[in-house]
């Protein structure tokens, strides 16, 4: 009984269906069911619409092609796709580097008191997006990959170790280097702190 619900179980993962598409490559599919619109949002974060399309669809085919080198040990794949992802996506660094220069140059657009609520939380967010812009466009790309995998990616540090090959002390001390630089950069604001604690 025991070992039919381990088998079971076992069929939900990630690694039953990277394991079995080895035989029959549709079953690859479910993996991009599960965890495209989570590697499209935070692709979209990273490198705009445009792109994040073709780093997702990068990303899939990469871990198709190298899908017999899955760690089978590791059920969800996430980390693993996240890792890819983070490696299509620094062939976009320089995009990546233009786009946040070039928000933080926009002028800010008047904001139109509609609802005042709304009015407000509007001005604050765009009042913080250019300087916020520049702080990530100025960290290092290993700081930033960390950050970003953290705050829009949802990662845990465990699961960004895994995604980028480095030890969660690492992990930790380049989140720590990040949110420094921008928390100064906002003179003393670190948004990303809201996002981790709110997960």
């Amino acid at each position: 009984m025991l070992v039919e619900q381990r088998s079971v179980a076992d069929q939900e993962s990630d690694a039953w269906y990277v394991r079995a598409s080895l035989a029959d490559h549709r079953l690859f599919t479910v993996l991009y069911d599960r965890h495209s619109a989570a590697l499209y949002r935070y692709a979209h974060g990273r490198v705009g619409t445009d792109a994040a399309d073709d780093v997702v669809s990068e990303t899939f085919l990469v871990a198709f092609r190298r899908r017999q080198r899955y760690d089978a040990s590791r059920l969800d794949a996430r980390p693993w796709l996240f890792g890819i992802l983070t490696k299509e996506i620094s062939h976009y660094r320089r995009r990546e580097r233009a786009h946040y220069r070039a928000v933080a140059r926009c002028d800010p657009v008047e904001v139109v008191p509609d609802l005042a609520e709304r009015a407000v939380a509007g001005a604050a967010a765009h009042a913080l997006r250019a300087p916020l812009a520049r702080a990530l466009a100025d960290l290092a790309s290993r700081d930033r990959d960390v950050l970003l995998l953290i705050a829009w990616g949802g990662l845990s540090y465990e699961e960004t170790a895994h995604a980028i090959g480095i030890p969660v002390g690492t992990v930790r001390s380049r989140l720590n280097r990040a949110r420094g630089k921008v928390s100064s950069a906002l003179g003393g604001d670190d948004p990303t702190r809201a996002v981790e604690e709110a997960m």
